[in-house]
């Protein structure tokens, strides 16, 4: 490892290591402001990492390769580079592809499968001159919730080393909550950035389904599949929205927390139903304090009906595409698997789960009659239902606790303890499934933490395609509630 080198001769050492608590936004401009080097920034980061190994958060770093990448963003920015995240290492969930680099989806039988390509989303945030840091674990082809993995281990909460980290992007999650990364690139389908940024206490944002480009990234569902990130801002959301979308955006970080005007929608009876009392305390102490800051919070009702619908057309959708989806990413990329092969070398629990509701054989896999009902008759109906929050209401956005309990013990995450009752873990994205079924761009935002020490989310849903105003409302109610977290 190479001694920490290129440190402005105005920073005292002791400042140098605060530097893991940087976000992405003041990172680059410290790199770009010659405040410090990448090379040196990247070296107190992969300190870091060897230190906080035993979290699990990674799958494979390349010291050497990230080193050498940060040392050449350093003669770039010498010779009069200003792009926009040069020098920065981030992580990538390893579904994505990333060329030269190993990218297993979280199998133990493509632990050295190096792809020729990087997915669409890494070439965007390489273009804008930021590192791949390294490959975060995850779930077993992203199929989960909680963070385990049986090849590469459990990822542990930051905050609690014998809590889950949520998943299935468990280690973007953790790396950002730890200061191992300043943000991490992470895929959603029905909770999967959103529950565990909850989990761990960072931003977890996931845009309009298809805003982001998804090529090149390990699919389960075409329709509900989403990329996205975490960071320890929204204001970081917002750079990195800009660079993967290419829009640029009018600056609204006024650091004017006014909320005067806004209008905000939450349904008790649907998102209150199955929560923990400490959460759900903390959830309207939270819709408290944004209307003493001037926003005007509605009570909708989206029918007694809406969570059933949603869990039985959202999660027959996701089953049903899963094999279609990744037998055609196999054969687009090359990957040197099967799906055939990959299911046979699935954890025990995943096999049977996969064998029960994907393969077309199971017990219980959906006809295609009702797959077809539910992407035509229920998706239409959970919009409707929506909009009459958005619409009717005039509401901007959605308010809802993001997982309905704090990071559960790792050792009893098959059925987690929730308001009195034992639940499958699946609960934990109850609420996040909702904005998934029909596409809402969503963002989970950290609240505080529990007397026990453990983060809760607050997750916001926009309607389709208002990602800017999501991301601006967000913004100013972070700054309401005083949200912005620090590195563990």
């Amino acid at each position: 490892m190479n001694d920490i080198t290129g440190v402005s001769r105005h920073m005292a050492p002791e400042a140098l290591m605060d530097r893991s608590s940087l976000g992405l936004a003041a990172a680059a401009a410290a790199i770009r402001n010659g405040e410090i080097t990448s090379e040196a920034y990247t070296a107190a980061l992969l300190r870091r990492a060897r230190t906080l190994a035993e979290l699990n958060a990674f799958i494979t770093i390349d010291e050497a390769a990230v080193l050498a990448a940060a040392r050449n963003a350093d003669k770039t920015r010498a010779a009069g580079s200003a792009a926009p995240l040069l020098g920065v290492p981030l992580g990538v969930k390893d579904s994505y592809l990333t060329k030269g680099l190993p990218t297993s989806l979280g199998l133990d039988s493509l632990a050295h499968f190096v792809p020729r390509e990087d997915a669409d989303a890494v070439r965007a945030i390489k273009d804008a001159g930021a590192l791949v840091f390294g490959k975060n674990n995850l779930v077993e082809m992203s199929y989960g919730l909680t963070g385990h993995n049986a090849h590469y281990g459990q990822v542990k909460n930051p905050h609690a080393r014998d809590r889950v980290s949520g998943g299935s992007s468990s280690g973007s999650a953790a790396s950002v909550a730890a200061g191992l990364v300043p943000a991490s690139l992470g895929g959603d389908t029905v909770g999967s950035i959103r529950v565990p940024a909850s989990l761990c206490g960072v931003v977890g944002f996931k845009p309009t389904t298809g805003r982001w480009p998804r090529k090149g990234v390990a699919p389960i569902s075409h329709t509900l599949d989403t990329t996205g990130a975490f960071t320890r801002s929204v204001e970081d959301c917002v750079l990195l929205d800009q660079v993967v979308t290419g829009e640029q955006a009018a600056e609204f970080f006024d650091r004017d927390y006014d909320l005067k005007g806004a209008r905000l929608a939450f349904a008790p009876r649907q998102f209150l139903d199955l929560v923990d009392s400490e959460v759900e305390s903390r959830f309207r102490e939270v819709v408290r304090r944004l209307q003493h800051a001037g926003a005007e919070v509605v009570e909708v009702n989206l029918g007694d009906d809406f969570n059933a619908l949603i869990q039985t057309a959202t999660w027959g959708i996701f089953a049903h595409e899963t094999m279609g989806a990744i037998s055609e990413f196999l054969r687009r990329h090359d990957i040197p698997t099967t799906f055939e092969a990959i299911y046979e070398g699935l954890k025990p629990q995943l096999r049977q789960a996969w064998g029960h509701i994907v393969l077309p054989s199971g017990a219980g896999a959906i006809s295609a009659e009702a797959y077809q009902t539910a992407l035509n008759a229920s998706r239409p109906e959970i919009q409707h239902r929506l909009n009459m929050a958005f619409v009717a209401c005039g509401a901007q956005v959605i308010l809802q606790p993001t997982t309905p309990c704090t990071a559960p013990l790792i050792d009893e995450q098959a059925t987690v303890h929730i308001a009195g009752q034992d639940v499958s873990y699946l609960a934990l994205a109850n609420h996040t499934v909702s904005a998934s079924s029909v596409g809402l761009p969503g963002i989970s935002l950290p609240v505080g933490l529990s007397r026990a020490g453990l983060p809760i989310g607050l997750e916001l849903d926009a309607p389709l395609g208002s990602d800017r105003r999501l991301l601006a409302l967000a913004r100013k109610i972070e700054g309401v509630l005083g949200a912005e977290p620090t590195a563990i």
